[in-house]
Formats: structure tokens, C-alpha cells, sequence
């Protein structure tokens, strides 16, 4: 894996907000390459994991399970960060699951330096501001598609906003995001 100062996901969080070289050492000099294979979880409902992933390659699905059904809420892939928000924010266990389904390649930071960073550091602090204003804008976006547009127009959203995923992900997950069946789905996808 890339020197995290030369890596694709340095390069993702200047897209966001401005980082200098000297934050950009000070981050590196607390991260930790690690490695996850396919199928294997990152975060768990009911457990403590301790830190935060930076993704430089590879892809996960977030879903939580209601009912006995998996519901994939997100996913993340190069340039995404992976953290139990409940953990991060309220100590408290992480309410949701994220699998790898790609092997992934991250930079692992715990929780209590990332903290300390947020608490120390006005560009890390802001950057964390920027990423969770655009996931709350996903998520209102995507709560308004269910509830307002069709299954086709549900996808064709989907398509333009991630189609990195869209090319990656399975027929099933993507179903479950959209809160349509994968025959629906298929269906869709062989109309064009």
C-alpha cells in the first residue's frame, strides 16, 4: 500500500476540504495499513471496534438487520471513511454492520486520536464537518426517493450518483438500498 501522504485517499479528503502537508503528517503518523478479505466485517451491531478506516481500495456495504432481512443502508469504497457513528460520537456500540465485498485496503486510526485530532486540529475538524454534511444530505435524499419516486427513477438516480458502485455492487444489495426486490430490480435492468 501507497505512503499515506502519496495515497488516493489523501487525494479524496483535499477534494473535500484543504489539508496542508504538515496535517496531512500529523494524520499519517497515527494511522496503521491494515487489510480486510471479502465477506469479512468491519463493524458490528452490539460491539466496540476501537477505530476509524480510511478505504484507499476496495468496497464494503453497510446494513443493518431488521427482522431477520439485511437492509443495506450505504456503501463505501477508494476515498470513504468507515466508522460506527454511535461510537464515535456517543461511546456507545455500533447499531449497524459493514462488510467488505472487495478485499480493502485502509489506514486505521483509533477512535480517541481521531477525536483528539478533531479537538486539535481545524483542518481535520473541518473536513469531518464537510463529510458528515454530505452524508446527512445523502441520507435525506435518499429517505425523500423512497418516499417520493418510482423503483425506475429510484434506480436511475442510483446510477448517476454512484456508478462506480452501481458497477460493483450486487444485484441484491443494490435491491435492498433501493427498498425494491432484486427480481424488480432485474427487471429494471434488462429494460435499460
Amino acid at each position: 500500500m501507497k505512503n499515506f501522504t502519496d495515497s488516493l485517499f489523501l487525494s479524496k479528503m483535499r477534494e473535500v476540504s484543504p489539508i496542508s502537508e504538515e496535517t496531512a503528517q500529523l494524520l499519517a503518523s497515527n494511522l496503521h495499513e491494515c487489510r480486510f478479505d471479502k465477506r469479512e466485517m468491519v463493524l458490528e451491531s452490539g460491539k466496540f471496534t476501537h477505530y476509524v478506516w480510511f478505504v484507499e481500495s476496495g468496497m464494503l456495504r453497510h446494513f443493518w438487520i431488521c427482522k431477520g432481512n439485511e437492509i443495506v443502508t450505504s456503501f463505501s469504497i477508494e476515498g470513504h471513511a468507515i466508522f460506527s457513528m454511535d461510537e464515535l460520537y456517543y461511546g456507545k456500540m455500533s447499531m449497524e454492520y459493514a462488510q467488505a465485498t472487495e478485499p480493502v485496503e485502509a489506514y486505521r486510526i483509533s477512535i480517541s486520536e481521531m477525536n483528539r485530532l478533531f479537538r486539535e486540529n481545524l483542518e481535520l475538524c473541518n473536513w469531518g464537518r464537510i463529510i458528515h454534511q454530505n452524508e446527512y444530505r445523502r441520507l435525506h435524499q435518499s429517505h425523500m426517493e423512497r418516499l417520493t419516486l418510482s423503483a425506475r427513477e429510484r434506480y436511475k438516480n442510483f446510477l448517476c450518483q454512484f456508478p462506480e458502485v452501481s458497477r460493483r455492487a450486487n444485484l441484491y444489495d443494490i435491491a435492498s438500498y433501493l427498498g425494491i426486490t432484486a427480481s424488480t430490480l432485474s427487471k429494471l435492468r434488462s429494460k435499460g
